[in-house]
């Protein structure tokens, strides 16, 4: 470990044992460093880093105080991590076959915790859904709607910000670009009714099932359209 990388730990361990909570203040730069053992700049370039990290918030004249910490602000650099690999083949292979294994199980939670209010949101975005069937950027926009609705009724922030998180934007966008393209976009609208008809049932197997289906179907349109080289182009 580099003498930085050290001083990040130093400071982790203090929020991780509760000496440094959520929302408390950290000592003045100077008081800090003495009380690690660090050189200022040793201590400032810490603190930098676990502010990108969103661990740590930097207030001008205020001073630096620890984050809520929660899984929301911690995890969203991993939608952006998500964005860059969208050129790689494999690692768009990949982040389609994680999504396989949570979004089921998810969805089959969801069914045993989903409110009357929740599932009345999930419908509104699969009707919109049925509206826009041949405008990509609103099949898009709902579709994420709905699945985030659907993930929301776990009531897991944790597991929404993974999912969301490794459910691009751009990968959807280009997903639904070609299910429209090849005139394929019903057969997923249908997946997405078989999803909300499943969850009004509150059948958590059922659920999983539909669930599973609808993303095993896009992951070998997407596998089928890649290896041909035809998939539409990130944009």
């Amino acid at each position: 470990m580099s003498l930085t990388d050290k001083a990040i730990a130093q400071i982790r361990e203090l929020i991780r044992t509760g000496a440094l909570p959520p929302g408390s203040k950290l000592p003045p730069e100077p008081d800090l460093a003495a009380q690690l053992g660090l050189s200022r700049n040793l201590a400032r370039e810490a603190v930098k880093a676990l502010a990108v990290a969103r661990v740590l918030e930097v207030r001008r004249g205020d001073g630096t105080y620890v984050t809520s910490l929660q899984p929301s602000l911690l995890l969203e650099g991993l939608g952006g991590a998500v964005e860059l690999l969208q050129g790689d083949s494999a690692a768009l292979q990949d982040l389609m076959e994680v999504r396989r294994l949570l979004e089921p199980a998810a969805t089959a939670l969801a069914a045993t915790r989903i409110s009357d209010e929740q599932l009345a949101e999930v419908e509104r975005h699969l009707d919109a859904m049925r509206e826009a069937r041949d405008d990509v950027e609103q099949l898009n926009v709902h579709d994420a709607a709905f699945h985030c609705a659907v993930i929301t009724a776990t009531g897991n922030e944790t597991l929404l910000t993974l999912l969301e998180g490794i459910s691009g934007r751009t990968l959807r966008a280009r997903i639904w670009r070609g299910l429209v393209d090849t005139q394929a976009a019903g057969r997923t609208l249908a997946e997405h009714e078989a999803i909300f008809h499943a969850l009004s049932t509150r059948d958590a197997y059922l659920s999983q099932a539909a669930a599973l289906l609808h993303v095993n179907n896009t992951e070998q349109w997407l596998r089928e359209h890649l290896r041909s080289g035809q998939a539409p182009p990130l944009r």
